[in-house]
């Protein structure tokens, strides 16, 4: 099965978006990045979705999943 998403992008027009994997729409638009990660973390969370948020270049800059992850963390004790 796989794995759903949800990024954090910036909008070109100014702001940033949320939006859900190959969507061509944003889910949302804010204003701040902060804000646009506080309310993807929270659908994040709902969906079961991995969220990856970009930088403003768009690389990718540190996912954090919430669904049922294929490669967990392995434990390092």
């Amino acid at each position: 099965m796989p794995r759903k998403e949800r990024h954090v992008v910036s909008n070109p027009d100014g702001g940033w978006d949320s939006k859900r994997e190959k969507a061509q729409r944003a889910s949302k638009h804010f204003e701040t990045k902060k804000e646009a990660m506080d309310w993807s973390r929270q659908k994040s969370k709902t969906e079961g979705s991995e969220l990856i948020p970009h930088k403003m270049n768009g690389r990718i800059q540190n996912p954090d999943s919430h669904g049922n992850d294929p490669n967990p963390p392995k434990d390092k004790n």
